[in-house]
């Protein structure tokens, strides 16, 4: 007998039964549904930003990670050496220099290159910070400042890529993309993953270092653009209402889980999540970006306003000042809202000449502004919570750059055998200076720190286990910390 024919033979009192039974059953999913007693159908994929816990109890929930792309100069920043200028125009020995590679200098005839800053001891702890940054020493007893990062590459890409995605190679995901992928997104209305970049030169790396890699691309960098629509593509052409832009999300939502059902392809559902994102962000990305409701004094500690001083020509661009500083201010604002991950990125900062003038210029930028930003997330209660790093993908030498057809020696070569980035909130013991270099920080003399421990105590801030946030890629489990051996810097943490 067909099942056809066995279904028109039922009686009466059997079809009430098993129906009553399924009517019964539906109600009661939906009602548990509603509730959220009850895991999503399973042939709907699923959120892939849907909130996540950690591993153990998080002393960060979000991050603003500012990348200052080229490598700052950290013996004119962070890292006193004063025999730099009794040195100046001599050669450094050979036990010192090894067989260092550089991007341009000329090894055989390089000399020490002294330098003009003056440091001073600054809070409580007395942090040594230069002269060029005066009200980011202000917050030394905030700040915990490596002085012993190394870093296995000297060129500007596989740098940024090691510094951002924990390996050398193109198709990685960022450290940002690794959070979202580990923690979900806690707001409805925002990407958990926001990357503003102020104008300049160009990172060689450009949206490699904060893509998604292999990762869904939910988990991806959302990009800001500077003015009021920060997003490409969001706002609705003329004549199309909420009310049409809605039933279109809903359409293609249906047709992209019918495409999922058969496929189960995890791409379709980050597609889906990023269609309902979207149509979210109409109304709240142009509202983040307005500053009309902050106080003339929040938009005056910020410097979103101030005149920039003139200068001849700078790598990292001309007519950033009030960009960065908006970019700071907004930041705060994104993880007021929600959003747990924000990169602030600004190019360049790779002097190999005119190095006095530029770094002063760069340096101007974005002094007040980051000061102005941690003195906020302080005031407003979101520091301890909040994690802020400053970083680059490496350092520059002792050494003046002799690079050939340069008249003068003004500026630095890369250099990424010891350098320098701090991180202050979300967790860390402020008011500490970590690891040493030697006179010339040339290298690391204490507490060595490399990109893997660095990005190990990021997620370990976000109760994140760096050994157990893996993902399965082409027959492979892949860590954000790679194969060796990384160490979370427990010394750092409060």
């Amino acid at each position: 007998m067909s099942p056809f024919e066995k279904h028109l033979m039922q009686t009466r009192r059997d079809f009430l039964a098993t129906s009553s039974c399924g009517l019964g059953t539906l109600a009661l999913a939906s009602l548990l549904k509603q509730d959220g007693l009850l895991a999503e159908d399973a042939s709907l994929p699923a959120n892939p930003l849907s909130t996540r816990v950690s591993h153990f109890a998080p002393k960060a929930e979000r991050c603003i990670f500012i990348f200052l792309e080229g490598g700052p100069s950290q013996m004119d920043l962070f890292d006193p050496k004063p025999l730099l200028n009794k040195y100046d125009g001599q050669p450094l020995p050979d036990s010192i220099v090894g067989n260092a590679k550089f991007a341009f200098l000329q090894k055989e005839s390089a000399t020490v290159m002294g330098t003009s800053r003056v440091f001073k001891k600054h809070g409580q702890c007395g942090m040594e910070i230069s002269d060029l940054l005066p009200h980011i020493a202000t917050c030394a007893d905030d700040i915990a400042l490596i002085r012993s990062m190394h870093t296995t590459q000297f060129n500007h890409l596989p740098g940024q890529l090691m510094l951002n995605c924990g390996a050398a190679l193109l198709g990685r995901p960022s450290v940002g993309s690794w959070v979202t992928y580990g923690l979900g997104n806690a707001s409805q209305e925002l990407p958990s993953y926001v990357v503003m970049v102020s104008k300049g030169r160009g990172l060689p790396g450009g949206s490699s270092t904060w893509s998604s890699g292999f990762l869904p691309s939910s988990y991806g960098g959302v990009m800001f653009r500077n003015g009021a629509s920060p997003v490409l593509n969001l706002a609705n052409p003329d004549g199309i209402t909420p009310e049409m832009q809605s039933a279109s999300i809903r359409a293609l939502n249906d047709l992209n889980r019918l495409q999922h059902k058969h496929i189960g392809d995890p791409e379709i559902a980050a597609r889906i999540n990023s269609y309902e994102l979207a149509f979210r962000m109409q109304s709240s990305a142009p509202e983040l970006v307005d500053l009309s409701g902050e106080s003339q004094a929040t938009l005056d500690a910020y410097g979103v306003n101030r005149i920039e001083p003139p200068i001849k020509s700078n790598l990292g661009g001309i007519g950033n000042y009030q960009t960065f500083s908006r970019h700071c201010l907004n930041a705060r604002r994104m993880v007021e809202r929600g959003v747990r991950f924000v990169n602030i990125i600004h190019a360049s900062w790779d002097h190999h000449s005119a190095l006095d003038p530029q770094l002063a210029h760069n340096c101007q930028m974005v002094d007040q502004p980051i000061a102005a930003l941690l003195k906020d997330l302080k005031q407003r209660g979101l520091l301890d919570t909040t994690l802020v790093v400053w970083g680059s993908e490496f350092g520059r030498t002792a050494l003046g750059e002799n690079r050939k057809g340069f008249k003068k020696v003004t500026g630095r070569d890369h250099h990424p055998a010891a350098f320098s980035l701090w991180m202050a909130g979300g967790g860390i013991k402020g008011g500490q200076v970590h690891g040493e270099t030697d006179d010339f920080a040339w290298h690391v003399a204490r507490d060595p720190v490399s990109m893997h421990d660095f990005h190990a105590t990021i997620l370990h801030l976000f109760g994140l286990d760096h050994n157990k946030l893996s993902y399965r890629f082409q027959g492979l489990d892949f860590r954000l910390t790679g194969v060796n051996p990384a160490k979370v810097m427990k010394g750092l943490i409060a």
